[in-house]
């Protein structure tokens, strides 16, 4: 169900919201929603398929400075642990890999299943520069904000 899963943030940048998404990733889960705690997931995605709807922002995200794609191509993204918050809602917690460096991330999540589908949603922030995005004269907070919102929908067929 790629065509309704999706992975989107939305970046500041002199306090006006960038949004994007990346078009290609992969993963898989093993969710029992009778014992959440023994959902395991694990993702990777493409950073080369960033999608900045600007041609000159996705050329110069993808150089060394702030995802340096050529030695870095893929971030990906493995839980450790999984609870149930009540109605629905979940909390992920899990490492997160880009440029080479882990952290721990811990993303709020709802699931909600209809017809054999299940859509996962949830989001979390992460500050790009513990990954090292955005470095140099790019480190500078006032230019580009560090906080990074991270969104994502995942629609998969109930098993």
């Amino acid at each position: 169900m790629r065509e309704r899963s999706q992975i989107r943030f939305v970046a500041t940048q002199m306090s006006v919201p960038l949004e994007g998404q990346f078009r290609q990733f992969d993963g898989t889960v093993a969710f029992d929603p009778v014992n959440p705690a023994a959902t395991t997931a694990r993702f990777s995605v493409d950073l080369g398929s960033i999608d900045l709807h600007s041609d000159e922002g996705e050329t110069e995200v993808k150089r060394k400075l702030w995802l340096d794609v050529a030695d870095f191509p893929v971030a990906r993204f493995a839980t450790t642990s999984v609870k149930a918050l009540g109605n629905n809602r979940f909390e992920a917690v899990g490492q997160l890999t880009i440029k080479g460096t882990s952290r721990e991330v811990v993303a709020p999540l709802s699931i909600m299943e209809a017809n054999m589908l299940r859509t996962v949603d949830g989001q979390f922030t992460l500050k790009r520069l513990q990954f090292r995005i955005g470095e140099g004269e790019w480190s500078d907070t006032a230019t580009v904000a560090d906080e990074v919102l991270v969104r994502f929908r995942f629609t998969v067929p109930i098993r």
